[in-house]
């Protein structure tokens, strides 16, 4: 049984064996590496539906793969045990009071960009919201090539309070990062 046996139903935890035919869900979290969920029959697709509280779904009918086709499969996947574990990250001590005012002397590194590369150049404005602010206040129009430069400008921003963070040890930027201007 166990030779024929490919997953067990993550409803009624019966067997669905090698070329046998399934259903899974239509929602991509139902079919997640982590998750994959496979039913033997629609109605124990219909009982995770509460549980999962989905919106709108459907089961898909699918087939199991073949016995070769899940050795295959499995020989390609590399597993979590060969991987290389993550260099350990050694603790550090609790910040003094006096360590942390005397520490805010010295100079901090530039806010690191994403990891992978330089940060988005995105607009970080939302063109309606202050569009409409704008009108609200004064009756004026907006360029739209305002975005750019006030995206620019909450980019220094963020970037003074990050290295505030960061003066203070923490990995959390906070309101009182943001010195305000009068």
């Amino acid at each position: 049984m166990a030779a024929e046996l490919w997953r067990r139903c993550s409803s009624c935890k019966g067997a669905i064996g090698f070329g046998e035919r399934h259903w899974i869900c239509n929602v991509s979290t139902c079919n997640r590496p982590r998750t994959g969920l496979v039913f033997c029959s629609v109605s124990c697709w219909e009982a995770h539906v509460p549980v999962m509280r989905h919106r709108e779904s459907w089961a898909l009918e699918r087939s199991a793969p073949t016995p070769e086709e899940w050795a295959r499969a499995e020989s390609a996947s590399t597993p979590a045990a060969s991987r290389p574990a993550a260099a350990p990250v050694a603790p550090t001590a609790p910040r003094s009071s006096a360590e942390a005012r005397t520490s805010s002397a010295l100079p901090v590194a530039p806010p690191a960009p994403a990891p992978g590369g330089e940060a988005p150049r995105e607009i970080l404005i939302v063109a309606s919201k202050l569009k409409s602010y704008v009108r609200t206040c004064s009756g004026m129009n907006t360029s739209d090539s305002v975005l750019d430069v006030l995206s620019d400008s909450v980019r220094a921003l963020c970037d003074d309070a990050i290295r505030s963070a960061r003066r203070d040890g923490r990995k959390t930027v906070l309101e009182r990062d943001f010195s305000r201007r009068r």
